[in-house]
């Protein structure tokens, strides 16, 4: 009897087995017992180029805010006069 109860158990352990390693959570589980992948060449020239351009996107932030500080400085200047127009008169 524990022979036919083993011999069950094994029969449906197959199935199971299939079930579990088809399954997402089983393929996570592969992965992570391959080991560390090395990072493709390509990827890492593209995470460089994307730092990079992060950098860039911080300079020219801080140039556009100076920018704005600047215009809000001179538009404070130019409201300030009172009896001067700030553009001049055209010419006729």
């Amino acid at each position: 009897m524990a022979f036919l109860g083993l011999l069950l158990l094994l029969a449906l352990m197959i199935p199971i087995m299939g079930l579990v390693l088809d399954s997402p959570v089983g393929k996570a589980l592969a992965r992570r017992l391959e080991g560390p992948q090395a990072i493709p060449p390509n990827l890492a020239e593209l995470a460089r180029k994307v730092d990079l351009l992060e950098g860039e996107v911080d300079d020219l932030q801080r140039a556009v805010t100076t920018l704005q500080e600047e215009n809000q400085f001179l538009q404070r200047l130019l409201e300030e006069q009172p009896g001067r127009s700030p553009l001049p008169k055209p010419k006729s």
